[in-house]
């Protein structure tokens, strides 16, 4: 990593081999791959890695696995580091447009300070896989997209859009005005296999440990909860978001049509 301050504020690494590959094959700005001397490629993708990073005309540099260690912080890179811009971040309008692009109702996830990288991660991969059209996080006091998001999203991160706002409650309000329906997540509430999620929606994920804060809840048009029947009165907030993403999907998408 470079010494320089402002460079290290304007730089990320992707780690692992599918998370490197989605971010080659997009156009997302890459500086710089790292590959571990001696690797094995077992699956090809590093041959695939190598390819795509020749057409880009990257340099590619093959160091020992100590120094990626230190570039990927100890997490597991999979023998392959690469060196990209810092990710960057949506507008609200271009959710929107994301949207009408791919000729469908809005349909947005909106995070309440989520702080677990992993979590942002693992949503922003079922956000990919279930077509949310885009995701809301907000600047302070939550997670935002780092290299772990992006290991985490396997490659998703490329693909959806995420906007970072100063103010979600102000962004809720925008959204109303916008014609779109909010929902949120509670313990009391309408069971969330009633929800219909067709037309312009978006739903609010709380924070890990808090849930929605108080001012986004007085917002909310409906709040939908997820009935457990276990001793454990809550689930993991990716888990949470996985499934009212995919009820979302189901009432948007019927089974037969």
């Amino acid at each position: 990593m470079k010494n320089d301050q402002s460079d290290q504020e304007n730089e990320e690494f992707i780690i692992g081999r599918h998370p490197v590959v989605a971010a080659l094959k997009s156009n997302h700005p890459v500086n710089k791959l790292f590959i571990q001397v001696g690797i094995k490629d077992d699956d090809n993708i590093i041959s695939e890695v190598m390819k795509l990073a020749h057409q880009k005309r990257l340099v590619i540099s093959k160091v020992p696995k100590q120094k990626l260690d230190k570039l990927a912080n100890h997490q597991n890179h999979q023998g392959v580091v690469l060196s990209t811009a810092a990710f960057k971040y949506a507008s609200i309008d271009d959710l929107f447009a994301n949207a009408e692009q791919a000729g469908v109702s809005p349909f947005f996830v909106i995070l309440d300070n989520i702080e677990d990288p992993h979590n942002l991660g693992s949503i922003i991969r079922t956000a990919d896989a279930a077509g949310v059209s885009g995701i809301i996080i907000p600047k302070h006091r939550a997670v935002g997209l780092t290299a772990t998001v992006a290991k985490t999203s396997a490659g998703a991160i490329e693909r959806v859009p995420v906007a970072r706002v100063t103010n979600l409650s102000a962004t809720v309000k925008e959204l109303k005005q916008r014609g779109m329906w909010i929902f949120g997540t509670d313990v009391a509430g309408t069971d969330y296999r009633s929800w219909d999620a067709k037309g312009a929606v978006a739903v609010i994920i709380g924070n890990e440990g808090k849930g929605i804060s108080p001012l986004l809840k007085k917002q909310v048009d409906e709040m939908l909860t997820i009935p457990m029947v276990g001793d454990i009165q809550s689930l993991n907030a990716s888990v949470a978001a996985s499934v009212l993403i995919y009820q979302g999907y189901n009432s948007r998408h019927p089974l037969g049509k």
